[in-house]
């Protein structure tokens, strides 16, 4: 938020575990009640500082029996973070902590991050429009961030010969945003469901696109890109119980 106050950090959440409305806990006080899986909550704006937080069901009295953690976020002054609670390869729940990048890109430019915390969907391959290969990738795993010129790239998730629904997608990079791209679900279920998380990069450079790059070199790049898009948007499904993202 433009409010944000100097020093402080900036920490987003994300409900990705399918079928289970929860309640989250911040330092033992209730803060997201009732939240269902799909849903961002941020970015909220809190002091640096660690923060417990732990994720109960939606009926609990308190965070005496959490579903998942208590787990500790270390937030530090003027970090930008995200926090997803998902499946693991074997569809146990855990969560991951991850720190969003928010250095400036090139003029025309915007980034593209992907995540993959996807159960079931090891071995995945990303391919970028239609034809470049961006080899394979496994739950947990984080691509990017990359920088591209801002336009709209096609990707497919492929398991083998197969493309992996929801893709082929359309992945938006935009001038000055990093394009943050989740899949949870499980995708063993054919339950895999996309989020999308955008996050303001520092002032673009004025003196125009960074040279040195043929446009065989660039298309390259864009592909890679758009590929590890669709690795994001396959791996981050989170199945099994549902995890609340909060807002405080």
């Amino acid at each position: 938020p433009a409010s944000a106050q100097d020093g402080n950090a900036q920490l987003s959440v994300l409900h990705g575990v399918p079928d289970l409305t929860v309640d989250v806990y911040v330092n033992g006080d209730l803060t997201l009640d009732d939240f269902t899986p799909g849903t961002l909550a941020g970015p909220l704006d809190l002091p640096a500082g660690t923060y417990s937080v732990a994720i109960t069901a939606s009926d609990a009295a308190d965070d005496s029996d959490p579903v998942l953690g208590p787990i500790d976020l270390p937030l530090e002054a003027g970090g930008n973070y995200t926090a997803v609670a998902h499946l693991d390869a074997a569809a146990a729940p855990t969560a991951s902590f991850f720190t969003n990048d928010t250095s400036a890109a090139g003029a025309g430019e915007g980034k593209v991050t992907v995540r993959h915390t996807a159960a079931n969907a090891e071995g995945v391959e990303i391919v970028a429009n239609g034809e470049t290969s961006l080899g394979t990738f496994n739950n947990g795993e984080e691509l990017g961030p990359v920088a591209l010129p801002a336009d709209t790239y096609s990707v497919e998730i492929k398991a083998g010969d197969t493309v992996v629904p929801p893709t082929p997608a359309d992945v938006p990079v935009t001038e000055a945003v990093n394009t943050i791209v989740y899949a949870w679900g499980d995708a063993s279920g054919g339950s895999v469901e996309l989020a999308v998380q955008t996050v303001n990069l520092g002032h673009s450079s004025p003196s125009g696109v960074p040279g040195g790059e043929s446009g065989a070199a660039a298309a390259s790049n864009a592909g890679w890109l758009a590929a590890a898009a669709a690795a994001g948007i396959v791996g981050i499904a989170v199945a099994g119980r549902r995890f609340a993202i909060a807002e405080r």
